[in-house]
Order: structure tokens, then sequence, then C-alpha cells
């Protein structure tokens, strides 16, 4: 191929991917097919030749970054220039470890216990010269501390007087427990019968019978009066009575859909009667008046509309008996059909329960794989049939879905998932083991085996042209892989195939770790 027709192949893949026809992006589409044709261009090996010429640690970055042109090569060694003050570094390290351990310090003293023993732990850590991945989990910790932490237990406390959830101590000082210790006493009694009406307002007063809710709330207000007194408990008080009515307009519609049924039967009836007898017969004439009435007066009272079916109902009986015949019939096909439904309903919900197939990707969900390594399991037990577990996770997940959308991430997911299966075996067993994750069981392999299907997927995902609404989305794979011969049980298995993955994801993401 000559270099004309690279340089229009480059101009259409730059079309194709939606890109502007910048210098960079023009020398990074010619350098791609110009690899693509074999022929080797000089400008194209400049960041080739320059990485040699620098030491392995940075190569191994350089790598890890996948710098592919100049330009992202100059940034990278201006970062690095900017950053090589090692002396003030170090100085600042050190001072900013000192600030830590005294924070942590200060708060090992305060008033919270599991603060305290994070703190302690936080301390010992970082006197020993912690490595990266240690200080991440420790990041973890906090933020899951941090966003479980649950002051509420202070609302509590106001009747004794004020609260203050930024200066604990002086809120102590203040309370008044002598004052109200009393006051709480002499209202025990009032706030019990208080309870004792709003549970009656929970009863619903046309439905039948009392929702699973609205009876634990009871419980709970009746033998704990004071909670009334508390402010927390107001939103379920609310809830619940919208609750309440919402089962009595259940059983309103239900009465009326009743009602609608048994009228329309009866419409019918008495039109026939209507056209086939004498317009001036008084019982005819009865039933239209008590009919044109019906409507009417039926949204006054549910029981006044019933005394009207039954008047009516009774003028037919006297006129036909084919009438009650029908109603009968009516009744029976009615129970049928509601038999039909709840049984329709429990074969859905049994359905429903049971099913094995994640909706998105439509591989094996998290029920189905722990049913399937259990199966697995026992056959290794009693035959000794070796298998291996690969976690897979996709890089930078999160990205994706602020970037493009959700709906971009479910369509990376979908496609990933097509890649899985079509790279496994008819033996093997793939699946969604939650978000971005992913599982393959391998039957009859080690971890050597497993790491040659896990490479497998991991360059056919580089290489796959993720589309999204014309945008390219860029996606790598990284996993962690582990057999069950290594280990003493199933749950260990999944536990070091987990570990490696998180060794992979903190060694540059996109690669495959197991233990060699």
């Amino acid at each position: 191929m000559t270099v004309q027709g690279i340089i229009k192949k480059a101009i259409k893949r730059l079309e194709a991917e939606g890109q502007i026809l910048t210098p960079d992006f023009y020398l990074e589409a010619f350098c791609k097919e110009a690899k693509i044709a074999g022929m080797i261009v000089e400008d194209c090996q400049h960041v080739e030749k320059f990485t040699k010429t620098l030491n392995k640690e940075f190569q191994k970055e350089l790598t890890q970054y996948r710098i592919s042109s100049m330009s992202e090569l100059t940034r990278f060694i201006i970062a690095k220039l900017n950053r090589t003050n090692s002396s003030k570094c170090a100085e600042i390290l050190d001072a900013q470890t000192i600030l830590i351990k005294r924070v942590f310090q200060v708060i090992e003293v305060l008033h919270n216990r599991e603060a305290s023993e994070l703190s302690r732990k936080s301390i010992d850590l970082i006197s020993n010269s912690p490595s990266a991945a240690q200080l991440e989990q420790l990041r973890q910790l906090w933020v899951n501390f941090f966003t479980t932490y649950d002051d509420t237990f202070l609302e509590d406390l106001k009747v004794f007087g004020k609260i203050d959830s930024k200066d604990l101590q002086n809120s102590v000082k203040n309370l008044n427990l002598s004052e109200n210790n009393s006051s709480m006493k002499s209202g025990g009694n009032n706030l019990k019968r208080i309870a004792s009406l709003l549970i009656s307002s929970f009863v619903p007063s046309i439905a039948s019978s009392v929702n699973d809710k609205i009876a634990s709330l009871s419980r709970k207000i009746m033998e704990n009066p004071l909670l009334l007194d508390n402010v927390s408990i107001e939103r379920e008080i609310k809830n619940t009575i919208l609750l309440r009515i919402a089962l009595d307009k259940k059983t309103v519609n239900d009465m009326v859909k009743s009602l609608d049924g048994v009228l329309d039967k009866l419409s019918v009836r008495l039109i026939d009667m209507i056209e086939s007898s004498d317009s001036s017969n008084a019982d005819i004439q009865k039933i239209k008046k008590e009919l044109e009435a019906y409507n009417e007066d039926a949204n006054k009272s549910f029981q006044f509309a019933h005394k009207k079916l039954y008047t009516i109902a009774v003028a037919l009986e006297q006129n036909t008996q084919l009438l009650s015949s029908d109603l009968k019939n009516h009744n029976g096909e009615i129970e049928l059909l509601s038999q039909k439904i709840r049984k329709l309903e429990n074969e859905l919900e049994t359905t429903r329960k049971e099913s094995k197939e994640d909706f998105l990707t439509k591989l094996y969900n998290k029920r189905a794989l722990d049913e399937l390594m259990a199966i697995k399991e026992a056959e290794y037990e009693r035959y000794g049939h070796n298998y291996s577990v690969v976690m897979f996770d996709i890089d930078f997940f999160k990205a994706v879905n602020d970037n493009f959308g959700h709906d971009a991430g479910d369509a990376v997911l979908s496609a990933f998932a097509k890649i899985l299966k079509r790279d496994s075996r008819s033996v093997d067993i793939v699946g969604r083991f939650g978000g971005e994750e992913f599982l393959a069981i391998l039957s009859e392999t080690d971890t050597d085996g497993g790491f040659v299907f896990a490479e497998k997927v991991r360059r056919n995902v580089q290489k796959a042209r993720f589309m999204y609404k014309g945008d390219r989305i860029e996606v790598t794979v990284s996993g962690g892989i582990s057999d069950r011969k290594k280990h003493t049980s199933l749950q260990a298995t999944l536990n070091s195939a987990d570990e490696y993955l998180y060794v992979a994801k903190h060694s540059g993401r996109n690669q495959m770790a197991y233990k060699k």
C-alpha cells in the first residue's frame, strides 16, 4: 500500500470515529493505519524510540498509562519534572504523616467507641510504613464509618433540654434530668391514652383486615408510648395513615367493581324485558324509575346502593326466573375467574423467584451461580474434579456512567457479556456476579488454564469497538484467577480470586493476576 492510500484510510478512520482533523489526531490515525498495512514510518516510531532511552521504572509507568503519542509522552515527562524536588516532597510527607497521627490521637479520646478503635488501628498502620493498598483499605473503613454514622439518638435527649450536636459537652451540662424525669412520669399516662387513640385511627374504616406494617407500628407504639415524643417516628406514622387510607380505597374499588358487574347483568336483563313488555306495565315503569334514581343516589351510601339493587332484584325475580339462574352462574364465573387469577399470580411469583437469568446480560445471575458452584464443589469433593474461578471487573465503569449515561453503561455490560459467552466453552459457566463484576467457572481447568482463558477475554475486550450513539467508549477489563485444588474450600477459592482481582486493579488495570 502507498503512503497516499494510508493517508486516505487515516482520514476515513477519523471521520468514522467522529474525531476532529487536528495534527495530533491525524498522526495517531495515520500511525495506526500504517501499522495495519505493515509499513514502518519513522515519525510513528518516536514514542517507542524515546521510551527505550528511559529507565525501567519510567518504561513501566508509560506502559501502565498507555502512552501512545508524542503529546502524551511530553505531558508525562513534564509532570515528572514538576515533581522532581524529592527532598521537599519528603519533608511535606513527613509533616503530613505527623499531622495525621495527631488527628487520629485526638479522635481516639473522643466519646465514640467505634471511632476510637478505628483511630488506634490507623495509628498502628501509619507507624509501620503501610503500602498503598493498605492505606486504600484504611480510607475505605473511614468512608464507611462516615457514611453510616447515625446521631439520631440525640433526638431522644431533647426532652431533657437543648441539644447541640456540635458541642456535646455543653449539651450534657445543660441537661435537666431531675425536672424532666418527673414530667416524663406524669406525661407517661397521657401518652398511653394518646397512643391508644392513635392506634384506633390506624384501623381501616372500610377494609376488613389490617396490613402487617400497620400492625407492627401499632405494637411498637403500644409497648412504648414514649416513642410519640420522638420526632423520628413522625414520618412512620404519616406513612401508616396513608397506608390505611390506601387499604380503604382498594376495598372501595373492589366493592364498586362488584356492583358494576351485577349492574351490567341487570341492565341487559331489564332492556330485554322493557323491549318485550307493554310499556304501560306498572312494574316495568317502577324499575325504570329506580334505575334512573340509582346513578344520582349511589354515591351517597353503599348501604343505599345495596338496598336499591335488592329492590331491583326482587322486581326482576317476580318477572323471570331466568335472571336468578343467570346471576348464580355469574357469581360462579366470578369465583372461577378469581381462582384462576390467584393461581396465575402464584405461578408468576414462583417463576420470578426461580428465575436464574440476569435481566440485562442474559447470563446466569448470582443466585444461579451460587447453585452451580455448589454442584461443582460437590463434584470436586466426591470425584476430585478440579475447576478454576475467574473474577472479572470492568475498569473505570463508573466513569462510563458519569460521562455517557447509565444507558451507555448497560450497553457496555451487555456487550461484555456477549464476549464472555462467546469465548467460553460449553462446559464452562459464566454469569453476572453483581454490578460490573462477572464470574467464570471453568471445568477441569487449573490456574494456568484459567489465565489463558482470562487473557483471551481481556484481549478481545481491548480490541472491541464499544460504540454508543456515535461515541466510542474505551473499555478494558481486569481479573483475578484461582483454582480449587490450591484452597481449602469453595469460599477460600472465591476469596483468592477476588484478592487477585484487587491486585490487578491496583497494578494498573487491564490485566489478569493469579498466584504463579
